[in-house]
């Protein structure tokens, strides 16, 4: 029920008074079908069928003013107005359903935007926390899920005021007889609360079979080279064949359990009419025209309330999905990164002293060792420092923790003196660019590619950054040039190409500072060299931080940082380091050598 509250919540905080004026429409189609069956009254008068004089029901006097009118004129005018009545009911229906809908699917939009965009101002430990595969989950599958369970709630309001209408006006017949069949309505909805237990069951088994079916397609679309390459097609469709069987089980057990309370509830409902006509006759002494009123009035309440149950298994079912969407968001709420009115300006920090890491402690988990302990350092600015060591040294550790992603567990780290921190990380980052070992490049355009870190970018300026980053000759090459569409993730273009294609990327921002995270390792000798002379030639201009591997793309670092076990070993000039015999970083150089020859 909580989850159902939050959710009610949220459609007001999206839609406001809509909501209420939705609710005052549905009062009004039930108070216009009541209308309806009130005129049933002077029609059964008039045709004879059932004699009307000895009925004393205080409502109904209403109708009086027909008894003078003929026959031959009355009817029509009965007929006309019941006409009336009925297509207006109908069109106030019909809005209803068209602003329910509307209702729904802004509502869905507006979740979508809402989570998406709580996760995207969430921090790094977030992303660490979760697969990616459940994001996608909710954000797609879960949400809409939601969406149709917020329908349900909608219809399962409307229902319950349509049924209070039809109850009031039957009360007003007959008190007795209508609680006479409340009470075994009564006997019949907690008979059917298993079923209710059964729709949550189920709902959380189809969230679970959700993730797990987004999660293996996700892996195997990431996966599909090492699937192919290694003849593993037949595993990963034996999988997916046993993945979508379950799914299949799950959603005819939902539609069983549907059906079947259905049929339940309707042998019920048979069985208990029944009685209620034969108790309304023999012990209740019930007139011939109230007990027909009352029986029209209960055939069509009947299916309302059996509407009421099956919204209920509806909501049931999708409140898995209603806690799934709760919990990131709350989840995301917590883990905000920085203040979302700050991101959106435009300020930039352009750091002039140094970037400073004072007694730098960090971990993963409260269990894990330490990644990094006690560093302490100095980045000058303007000029080119190299984080190196062997792999699992703690080198892209260290440049998450300079980029704010993660925060040190002890320790600062300062900006020209100033702490990063929540206020300022937003400004931070703006004034960085970031090339990452494994390029990323969108499925789009190259134009839109580099486009997308800078609006209004001249032609000249896409074709400065791709000359310096070695990409030109490569992009001149192609069909299209600039336009040509590079597919998922830039399959289309070979590594060194998409390393290429993000280096012009990150440069076409002009940042103050580059961060590159073995940004050359898929370059031929070749191509690593004009980055060289790039770099080279932006030394002095911006602060540049090098992770790498392959030594010698940073000959002319001003600054070697040589990391070992999560702590700083070495820290020199690249000739000073060389020169120290029997060092970390001579043997790792002497290693490259070694592995040219």
């Amino acid at each position: 029920m909580k989850s159902i509250i939050y959710f009610l919540k949220q459609i007001y905080r999206y839609s406001g008074k809509i909501v209420y004026i939705n609710l005052f429409a549905m009062a009004g189609i039930g108070l216009l079908d009541s209308a309806a069956i009130l005129l049933l009254v002077p029609l059964i008068s008039m045709s004879g069928i059932v004699d009307m004089g000895a009925v004393r029901i205080p409502i109904l006097s209403i109708f009086d003013f027909m008894a003078d009118i003929p026959a031959a004129a009355g009817l029509p005018i009965i007929l006309a107005i019941f006409i009336m009545i009925a297509v207006g009911q109908n069109i106030v229906k019909r809005q209803l359903n068209v602003k329910n809908n509307r209702l729904q699917q802004g509502f869905l939009r507006y979740m979508r935007v809402e989570t998406y965009k709580l996760l995207l101002y969430s921090n790094w430990q977030v992303f660490i926390r979760n697969r990616k595969s459940d994001f996608i989950n909710i954000l797609t599958s879960e949400i809409a899920r939601s969406s149709v369970g917020v329908y349900s709630v909608l219809q399962f309001i409307s229902s319950i005021v349509f049924t209070f209408i039809q109850i009031g006006l039957a009360f007003i017949l007959s008190p007795v007889i209508t609680t006479f069949v409340l009470l075994c309505g009564s006997v019949l909805i907690l008979f059917n609360r298993k079923f209710l237990k059964r729709s949550l069951t189920l709902g959380n088994r189809n969230y679970e079979l959700s993730k797990e079916y987004i999660s293996g397609i996700t892996d195997h679309m990431n996966g599909i080279k090492d699937i192919k390459s290694n003849t593993l097609e037949k595993s990963r469709l034996d999988w997916f064949g046993l993945i979508t069987k379950e799914m299949e089980n799950e959603q005819v057990e939902y539609i069983k359990l549907k059906s079947t309370s259905q049929l339940y509830y309707k042998m019920a409902s048979a069985i208990l009419i029944a009685v209620f006509i034969y108790f309304a006759i023999m012990m209740f002494h019930a007139q011939a025209a109230q007990l027909l009123l009352i029986i029209i009035i209960f055939s069509r309440l009947w299916p309302g309330v059996a509407g009421i149950q099956s919204s209920m298994e509806q909501i049931a079912a999708t409140i898995p999905s209603f806690r799934a969407v709760i919990t990131l968001q709350d989840e995301c709420r917590n883990a905000k990164e920085f203040n979302t009115d700050e991101s959106l300006k435009n300020t930039s920090i352009k750091m002039k002293k140094a970037i400073q890491c004072d007694q730098i402690y960090f971990r993963y988990n409260e269990n894990a060792d330490c990644a990094l302990t006690n560093i302490n350092l100095v980045i000058p600015p303007n000029k080119m420092t190299a984080f190196v060591g062997r792999s699992g040294a703690g080198k892209s550790t260290l440049i998450d923790l300079l980029l704010g992603l993660n925060q040190p567990e002890n320790g600062k780290i300062l900006i020209d003196g100033v702490s990063l921190s929540y206020d300022n990380i937003s400004a931070w980052r703006k004034s960085i660019s970031y090339v990452p070992q494994e390029p990323f490049l969108f499925n789009t355009s190259i134009r839109e590619n580099l486009e997308i870190v800078k609006t209004n970018v001249t032609e000249e300026e896409l074709w400065e950054a791709l000359e310096f980053s070695s990409a030109i000759d490569f992009v001149k090459k192609l069909p299209d040039g600039l336009d040509t569409i590079i597919g998922d993730r830039g399959i289309k273009l070979s590594g060194g190409e998409r390393q290429r294609l993000v280096l012009a990327r990150a440069i076409l921002r002009k940042p103050s500072i580059l961060v590159l995270d073995e940004a050359t390792s898929a370059l031929d000798t070749a191509n690593e060299s004009k980055i060289q002379a790039a770099l080279e030639r932006l030394k002095g201009k911006m602060t540049i931080i090098v992770i790498a591997h392959r030594l010698s793309t940073i000959r002319n670092a001003d600054q070697v940082v040589v990391l070992e076990e999560g702590k700083i070993i070495q820290q020199g000039g690249f000739i000073e380091l060389s020169k120290e015999k029997k060092s970390m970083f001579s043997h790792l150089l002497s290693n490259q050598i070694e592995a040219m020859r």
